[in-house]
């Protein structure tokens, strides 16, 4: 078995490392907007995938709204960090930091969002939020007798779920940060819900091309909202569509196409497609389409269940595939244990067999738990000898 690295780290030794780390920093003349102020950015970077931000941050105009209207907490994870690879394309990690979204705030974006208003409506909605807001981009729910609720709701479906904006800022010489663009996301729905005429629930499935149509429109409608703004004139704009996935799905949705707006431009076109995808291991889908990575880890929880002969569940995955090649792989062993010794031995056998049941270019991680909480994690990285193995206290 491959040398094991075993730390048995307590949050306060976390937090203690995290506070010195940052440490290390350089002051910045924010001059995004209409008034500049310090802020600070950290020199400390956990790693070039990701980026920094400043201190202190500022928080979304839109803040706390991208939980509602998406399924799962899977989808809200996905949704955001997946937003962020995009961003990536544009904006690198090491001249670029992140900050919450400030141009679309909250009003607009449940405006928006909504279905399509008459007009006394959308006056109710203005005099409610005292300023002028857009209509929805939905489309409106007919009225009348002339055909059921249930028809009406198929006919004209919620597309779109949600919206997100990222903002990235451009840091030259360390001195000063300037808004370098924008990436708005647009979580479309692959299944409308809905309840027929007696309160009975319904659903029904929305192809990609449909979602793409309507997604790639709705972008092009939001664009001059944005441009609007004095500061977004002149600032390249990306969107990208998102499907999010159905309630019962245990595995989260994935972009399926994107486009930049160069500055000054007035037209979102030259989409590029995505190939990004989850698998949940076990399943009939990845035994379809990724048969070798199936196969892998059937032989991790059959090692796995030699290990705990009794009361031992089966191990439960999600893949992420990009462009057909599996990135990363993360696992979850479920297990009752009577002790810390046992948690240590089991997570020591369990990083060997990492090492040794998936190729070194995959990243994996495995999350052990218990009934109560999770009680280790495992972490091998692409092309690394040694997992990070942390036995949580």
């Amino acid at each position: 078995m491959k040398k094991v690295i075993l730390t048995v780290l307590s949050l306060g030794l976390l937090l203690s490392g995290c506070s010195t780390s940052l440490k290390k920093e350089d002051k910045v003349v924010d001059k995004t907007g209409n008034s500049k102020s310090q802020k600070i950015i950290p020199k400390y970077s956990i790693s070039d995938d990701y980026y920094k931000t400043a201190v202190p941050f500022e928080t979304g105009s839109a803040r706390g709204l991208v939980v509602q209207g998406l399924n799962t907490r899977l989808d809200v994870d996905e949704f955001e960090t997946g937003l962020m690879r995009i961003a990536k394309e544009s904006f690198n990690t090491k001249d670029y930091i992140f900050q919450g979204g400030k141009y679309l705030d909250k009003d607009t974006v449940q405006a928006l969002v909504g279905r399509k208003r008459t007009p006394e409506q959308q006056a109710n909605l203005e005099k409610i939020a005292k300023k002028k807001l857009p209509d929805g981009l939905n489309p409106a729910l007919p009225e009348g007798e002339s055909e059921t609720l249930t028809a009406r709701n198929e006919k004209n479906p919620l597309y779109l779920a949600q919206i997100l904006e990222q903002d990235y800022l451009k840091v030259k010489d360390n001195k000063q940060a300037e808004l370098g663009g924008v990436v708005i996301g647009l979580a479309m729905n692959s299944v409308n819900y809905y309840a027929e005429e007696h309160g009975y629930p319904r659903e029904n499935k929305i192809s990609d091309e449909e979602l793409l149509k309507q997604g790639k429109q709705m972008a092009q409608e939001i664009l001059p909202i944005l441009q609007q703004k004095d500061e977004l004139k002149n600032v390249p704009i990306t969107f990208a569509i998102y499907r999010q996935e159905a309630k019962s799905s245990l595995v989260p949705g994935s972009y399926l196409s994107y486009a930049t707006v160069d500055k000054g431009s007035n037209k979102v076109d030259n989409w590029k497609a995505i190939d990004e995808k989850y698998y949940l291991f076990p399943s009939n889908a990845a035994d379809s389409d990724y048969r070798q990575d199936a196969t892998n880890v059937k032989n991790f929880n059959t090692h796995i269940a030699d290990y705990f002969k009794d009361d031992y569940t089966a191990v439960v995955g999600r893949g992420f595939y990009k462009d057909g090649q599996l990135k990363e792989m993360k696992l979850e062993i479920p297990v009752q244990f009577s002790g810390k010794a046992e948690v240590i031995g089991f997570t020591q056998f369990v990083a060997g067999k990492v090492m040794e049941d998936f190729p070194n270019y995959v990243k994996v991680q495995v999350t052990i738990k218990s009934v109560e909480r999770p009680e280790a994690i495992i972490i091998r990285d692409v092309k690394q000898d040694n997992p990070f193995v942390q036995i949580l206290d």
